[in-house]
């Protein structure tokens, strides 16, 4: 068996793409995913399957959300390298004085060349500062992840991906609950 945690976007914000996490988990273990674990609203959801493949995991996860739901959900499927990766490559937690708040990670669907923080125009942004490492965009926001135009959406778009983002204390999170499965 392989743990495959699975990062929704777009669900459960604002009113828009509402999906019970319990109704979710359901739908889930009825096409044979097992121990299948949510946290919190936004869409973190641990599996369990004999698939190694997380796109072939995220594409299922994919069509039986649309299915069930009739929501169209992007999703980034990682392991627990990729969650071990943010903790030792972020740049930003080796700053001193980091507000752990400011942090967040962009998961994207595919490995990203190093010349792509080049194809984002990160300097449109400054104050904010990214950087990449793999299929990971390290971002620290100046002001908060609400007041900038360096969001999810503007990643896809320049860099042609899926992308969905997290806040540095769920990221945390997650590690842990994927320490104890």
């Amino acid at each position: 068996m392989t743990t495959h945690l699975a990062l929704l976007r777009g669900i459960n914000v604002s009113g828009h793409n509402m999906i019970k996490m319990e109704a979710l988990k359901t739908t889930l273990e009825a096409i044979g995913f097992q121990n299948v674990q949510t946290y919190i609203q936004s869409g973190n959801v641990f599996v369990d399957t004999e698939e190694e493949n997380p796109a072939a995991v995220g594409f299922k996860i994919k069509q039986e959300i649309f299915k069930a739901f009739g929501h169209e959900v992007p999703i980034v499927v990682i392991g627990k390298a990729d969650l071990e990766a943010c903790f030792k490559n972020n740049p930003f937690l080796k700053e001193k004085d980091f507000d752990i708040k400011k942090l967040y990670v962009a998961f994207v669907s595919k490995v990203l060349q190093s010349d792509s923080i080049n194809d984002l125009r990160i300097s449109q942004f400054k104050p904010d500062e990214a950087s990449i490492d793999a299929n990971r965009i390290y971002i620290k926001y100046a002001v908060g992840a609400g007041k900038t135009r360096f969001d999810q959406k503007y990643v896809e778009k320049k860099l042609n991906v899926t992308a969905t983002i997290r806040n540095w204390n769920t990221v945390t999170q997650l590690l842990k609950m994927y320490e104890e499965r």
